[in-house]
């Protein structure tokens, strides 16, 4: 697997550190990593540009972002007339320590999206990925929280945060394997090792029930998890883990003789080939997970966030 999330032990010492189990960055390259996110992000929100911040993202993440800029540029070309500025405050950063690369630190935010008077006061998780001594800090992963639903993340003996590793066999799924898992969940409503809920339980259910006159569905769900898309994951009090994961949807849409499936302007500004019977659209999603450890009482793994976008879409 690409990412390592292991604690590595080695008496070895490398001049980037390869081989020494140090914090992945230093609370002040973090602070840095997430304005420049900031800056670029709202640049690219702005002009509806997905090249100003193309540098900043990565792994589920930029696939969505950059889609989603791409799709509103070819509906607004001049840019956003209603752009407002994302704030990120508040940032508490969670660095593990481990060797090697790619390093990684999760960025938990208050954000200014949900300051309208009702609404719930979200976290906003971004995960950031440097692939080695010579790259940038990219954001792979978001997920928007309540602070009740996160769980006490454990501390190692330097008190920095607890990478969980890929294979973890003391968590009832491992990290590598939820990617898998999830989506053989959502195709065959099994293995049963996700708690009922929006992402999954419920939103199965409505696939199932899609129904209109006319028009036929088909479901198809991929495990993304090589590369930037490597899930990440943090090892919580409780002997469980806060896990960060991908995965890819499609969605194909076949009409009768005589009829054709509607296509929206942000699936038409991402569309390729002609509509004519079938209309088949690819979505990323990133979802964050709570995976109890094997000795919890409760065993099932909770969906805390789900992430989607649409990244395209194809005629025929």
């Amino acid at each position: 697997m690409a990412t390592v999330l292991s604690l590595t032990a080695s008496g070895c010492v490398t001049v980037h550190g390869e081989r020494e189990v140090v914090p992945a960055a230093t609370k002040a390259e973090a602070a840095e990593a997430l304005a420049k996110f900031t800056a670029a992000y709202n640049a690219a929100d702005k002009a509806y540009d997905p090249a100003l911040d193309a540098d900043v993202v990565t792994g589920s993440l930029g696939a969505i972002n950059q889609a989603g800029l791409r799709a509103r540029h070819r509906i607004s070309p001049t840019g956003n007339s209603r752009h407002r500025p994302l704030e990120l405050t508040d940032a508490r950063f969670v660095i593990p320590r481990k060797a090697g690369w790619p390093r990684w630190f999760l960025a938990d935010t208050d954000s200014n999206r949900d300051q309208d008077e009702g609404e719930r006061d979200d976290r906003w998780l971004l995960v950031f990925v440097k692939s080695g001594p010579d790259a940038g800090w990219k954001a792979a992963y978001l997920s928007v929280v309540a602070p009740d639903d996160l769980p006490a993340l454990a501390k190692d003996g330097e008190g920095g945060a607890r990478p969980v590793a890929p294979d973890d066999s003391d968590l009832v799924v491992a990290p590598q394997d939820l990617g898998a898992q999830y989506t053989q969940y959502l195709q065959k409503g099994s293995p049963d090792v996700f708690a009922p809920g929006s992402a999954t339980s419920q939103w199965r259910e409505a696939r199932l029930n899609t129904r209109r006159a006319g028009f036929s569905y088909q479901y198809v769900d991929q495990p993304i998890d090589s590369g930037a898309f490597a899930p990440l994951g943090l090892a919580t009090e409780d002997g469980g883990a806060l896990v960060f994961f991908s995965s890819r949807h499609y969605e194909r849409q076949t009409a009768a003789e005589g009829l054709r499936p509607a296509v929206d302007p942000d699936v038409e500004a991402l569309l390729t080939g002609e509509v004519k019977s079938t209309l088949t659209k690819e979505r990323v999603s990133s979802q964050l997970v709570y995976v109890p450890g094997k000795d919890a009482d409760a065993k099932r793994v909770a969906v805390l966030n789900r992430l989607p976008g649409l990244t395209s879409a194809k005629g025929s």
